[in-house]
Order: C-alpha cells, then sequence, then structure tokens
C-alpha cells in the first residue's frame, strides 16, 4: 500500500515540476493552474505516509476533552504550521537556514525538530500533573491551539523542494501556490483523524456515562498516559538527537 501511495505521490510531484517550468517560461499558465487542485490529493495522499505528527495528534485528542469542532482547530493548526515552514525556509535565506540547523538529509531541520518535541514534552509533563493532583477539567481551546502548532513545527520536506524549485526557476508565487493547496490536502486527513480520535473518546465515555466515578477515572487516565506517551516521544526524539 506505501508503495502505491509514494507512487502517487511522485507523479503528481513530477507533474508538477513539468508544470512549474512551464509557468516560468510563460507559457504554462491555465495549464498549470487547472493542475493545481491535484495538489489537494497530494497533500492528503502525502499526509497518510508516516510522520506529519498524525500520532501525537490522536494521542492528544484522545486524552483531552476537546470535542469535534476544538479538534479539528488542533489539527487545522498543526496543517498550518506544517506546510507554512517550509514555506517560509524557502523565502528567507534557504541555505543560511540549513547550514544554521545542520540537517543531514533533505528537509532535515534538527532544531526545529527538537524545539518541536521539546515543547510537547512540556505539554506532556502538564497533562500528567493535571492527571495526578488536579481535579478533572475541560481543556480550553489554547492548548489545544499550542499542541497543533507545536506538533507542526516540523517542515514538510515536500513543499520543501517544491518551493525550492519554484524558486530556482524564479517563480516563487508558484510554488506558495502548491503549497497553499497542499495545505488543503493535508488537513483534510489530519482533520480525519482529529474526528476519529474525538469519536472514539466520546463512545468510550458515553459507553460509561452511568458510571460517573468511572468517567473521572476513564478521563484522568486517558490524559495521564496522553501525556506519558507525549513525555516519552519529547525524550526519546531529543535523547537520539
Amino acid at each position: 500500500m506505501w508503495q502505491f501511495v509514494i507512487d502517487i505521490q511522485r507523479d503528481v510531484y513530477l507533474g508538477f515540476a513539468d508544470h512549474i517550468k512551464a509557468f516560468a517560461s510563460g507559457t504554462g499558465w491555465n495549464a498549470f493552474l487547472g493542475f493545481l487542485p491535484m495538489g489537494i490529493a497530494f497533500g492528503a495522499v502525502h499526509a497518510m505516509t508516516p510522520g506529519h505528527s498524525k500520532s501525537i495528534l490522536a494521542t492528544y485528542l484522545a486524552g483531552s476533552s476537546l470535542g469535534m469542532l476544538k479538534g479539528l482547530l488542533v489539527s487545522l493548526a498543526l496543517s498550518f504550521t506544517h506546510v507554512t515552514m517550509s514555506v517560509v525556509i524557502a523565502l528567507f535565506s534557504l541555505p543560511l537556514v540549513s547550514i544554521m540547523f545542520g540537517g543531514t538529509g533533505a528537509g532535515s531541520s534538527p532544531i526545529l525538530e527538537s524545539v518541536s518535541r521539546g515543547l510537547l514534552g512540556v505539554i506532556g509533563i502538564w497533562m500528567l500533573w493535571s492527571a495526578l493532583f488536579r481535579e478533572p477539567h475541560s481543556h480550553d481551546r489554547q492548548q489545544g491551539i499550542i499542541v497543533g502548532l507545536s506538533a507542526g513545527l516540523i517542515p514538510c520536506p515536500l513543499t520543501l523542494f517544491v518551493m525550492t524549485f519554484a524558486i530556482s526557476r524564479g517563480v516563487p508565487e508558484a510554488g506558495i501556490m502548491f503549497a497553499v493547496v497542499m495545505m488543503i490536502g493535508v488537513a483534510l486527513t489530519l482533520s480525519g483523524v482529529a474526528l476519529a480520535a474525538v469519536f472514539f473518546r466520546q463512545q468510550m465515555v458515553h459507553m460509561f456515562e452511568t458510571r460517573p466515578k468511572l468517567i473521572s477515572r476513564l478521563t484522568k487516565g486517558l490524559q495521564g498516559a496522553s501525556g506519558a506517551v507525549l513525555v516519552l516521544v519529547a525524550v526519546h526524539e531529543l535523547w537520539w538527537r
């Protein structure tokens, strides 16, 4: 299945490369704009591959008390940050930033990855502390947005590749247009993950709604488990760095 997904990504990416070349030559405006919606499919498929903080998103929402709408906002914040970071890096001194970050692979940004996982670790510690020592309470939307922004700090390598290619051809606007439509696709996939996580938690709580003490323990248990997972992810990533 992954090979099929990879093949789709490659075909769409090569298609965009050809259309960006034509766009740069001034002869492919209509063709490029007509092909642009494929970026949505590209982003949705790309977000299905390993990475993109899907497990972190699902873990956090399963252990929080956020509803469907606020869960969607968290996934949108993650999607926006994930793609936008690549655009910012490409537009503002890509070579200098790459040297500063010291990445060993294409699209690698160890500093941003460490900052992202460090912030998630802090949030995980807070969730653990809340589960152990505080009364059950509702998470506010701001905390969820912070989780989304923190998890999305790691830039999207494929967006970075397209932006770099477009800039090298002298048409950064083409790369930005691609990034926007790709962001929509990424958001669709991550929103699906968010809704599934919230739905799972709500169904679990609904099963025990006649037993309030069990609900309280379940909520605190999920919150504590989510916090522990975030801390472990942060420690693992930072330790191996």
